[in-house]
């Protein structure tokens, strides 16, 4: 299918699969091309428990908690099953699912206000993924296949001509709920929308679509093994209290609000946001998909880049509308306009440039380590760290890594002997890393020599394992400024 568009006489003949193919490579590009070539820290987390589940036996929950979706420890199970220890297959996949959901974005912009919001929806989302404020490197994390189920879903709700396809998009909302819980915000969205339109019927048989879906997390959790009552704990509830991922002071929430959402290039969607409902009056799906998008965020109260994956679509849908309407009403040059928002919008290339660079053979400066001020190392050198240990430890032995560590943990490919080997601080996760490392004793013992340690992990976490490290382990030796105590014999 092609999208024709006339400028000042001239018609152009764009195809979206063309464009789609072109943002699918650079998201690649921007993904592939990261510093140290090493899975990220949140993927090492996913990474670690997806192989202890695939090549273990050691279901989620049991060997290693976090606070993610069975289904992302799925991916990366998988991805060590099928190439080991590495960065690029969880990416790739999750890049296909990212382009399946700019695809269905695009089919919305279209239905809703004709191809050539379509062609600019592709613009202004599928670049604005890539910038470096949103996470554009961080393609494999849950809010992808959240965001690309919900697309789906929301698509046909709008474009539903039977029940079939409201229960269809109902069963994929509740799969993106299993990916992440923030998707519930979006379903909201929807019911409110059908309820505006007195949709009574539909909101059933789409709220039934959602109970199949959320029904598929359960089966899978009930066949595996997966404590339903650990998922729960792990999942929510141990997830807005002290020591917690959301617990935050006001002062840092405010801050980080500013720099998401003022100092940000998202303000570049401000102006034709504030156009789309002084044209539109009224709150339609667009405006209520994107406040709840918002809305979520804030609740979740951590304001991380990768969060701002969820307000994209809405944002990009809203801002896609809004021009084409500038475009119809002054007789603009649709294709100087898409023009114009691809060179605003398009990201920094910076980093994947400077990554090309290494690949060629370009050298950085060494850091240099083991004397003050003491830095904290860059991903690559942590992945060195852990492959120094695969080969001076057995396969059997246990290995911790006291925070800072999970890329160590995952290359080393030695499993730790506690599942809260990510250091999470909540009372129940400082309870249960006692019991194990009272029940289980590494072989080698990592703490870190710089300050974040000192700044970031609590005080009683530090003194227990110091006392631990001195009642029966000598240091061996300092690398990467990570202190190596290996067990007496």
């Amino acid at each position: 299918m092609h999208i024709t568009l006339k400028s000042t006489g001239t018609r152009y003949q764009i195809n979206p699969l063309t464009i789609l193919v072109f943002l699918t490579a650079l998201q690649l590009i921007v993904t592939l091309l990261s510093n140290g070539f090493v899975l990220s820290f949140d993927e090492s987390i996913w990474h670690y428990i997806g192989r202890n589940w695939f090549r273990h036996g050691l279901v989620p929950y049991t060997g290693g908690a976090d606070n993610k979706s069975p289904f992302i420890f799925a991916i990366f199970g998988l991805s060590d099953t099928l190439f080991g220890v590495n960065y690029w297959f969880p990416r790739v996949l999750a890049t296909l699912c990212q382009t399946i959901g700019i695809y269905y974005l695009y089919k919305i912009a279209q239905k809703l206000a004709g191809n050539t919001a379509g062609l600019l929806l592709l613009l202004f989302y599928g670049l604005s993924l890539l910038w470096h404020a949103t996470g554009g490197q961080y393609v494999a994390f849950t809010e992808t296949y959240e965001v690309m189920f919900m697309t789906v879903a929301v698509y046909k709700y709008i474009n539903a001509s039977n029940k079939q396809a409201l229960l269809i998009g109902g069963l994929l909302a509740g799969i993106a709920v299993d990916f992440r819980l923030s998707a519930a915000f979006v379903i909201v969205a929807i019911l409110i929308h059908a309820l505006f339109r007195k949709r009574f019927t539909d909101i059933l048989i789409f709220c039934l679509g959602v109970v199949s879906g959320l029904l598929v997390l359960i089966i899978v959790c009930a066949l595996s093994g997966i404590d339903l009552h650990q998922l729960l704990i792990n999942g929510l509830l141990d997830n807005f209290g002290k020591g917690s991922a959301t617990d935050h002071t006001a002062a840092f929430k405010f801050d980080s609000f500013c720099h998401r959402f003022i100092y940000s290039p998202l303000v570049l969607f401000y102006p034709l946001v504030l156009l789309y409902v002084f044209i539109k009056r009224k709150i339609d799906l667009p405006v209520l998909w994107c406040v709840m998008a918002f809305t979520a965020i804030n609740m979740i109260g951590i304001y991380d880049v990768v969060h701002l994956k969820d307000l994209l679509p809405s944002l990009s849908l809203i801002n896609a509308i809004a021009a084409t309407y500038l475009v119809e009403k002054y007789k603009l040059p649709a294709g100087l306009v898409a023009l114009a928002v691809g060179i605003i919008f398009f990201p920094s290339m910076a980093v994947p440039i400077a990554n090309v660079k290494v690949l060629l053979g370009s050298t950085e400066p060494p850091i240099i380590y083991g004397k003050a001020p003491y830095v904290n190392p860059p991903e690559g050198d942590r992945k060195a760290l852990g492959k120094w240990i695969k080969a001076h430890t057995n396969s059997t032995d246990l290995v911790l890594v006291h925070s800072f560590g999970t890329q160590v943990q995952v290359y080393s490919e030695r499993l730790s002997p506690t599942i809260y080997f990510n250091i999470t601080q909540t009372p129940i996760a400082k309870a249960r890393f006692y019991q194990d490392l009272q029940k289980n004793k590494p072989a080698m013992i990592l703490v870190p020599m710089f300050p974040e340690y000192q700044n970031l992990v609590d005080t009683d976490l530090r003194a227990f394992v110091s006392n631990l490290v001195k009642s029966n382990y000598h240091l061996e030796r300092i690398m990467y400024n990570y202190q190596i105590f290996r067990i007496n014999k």
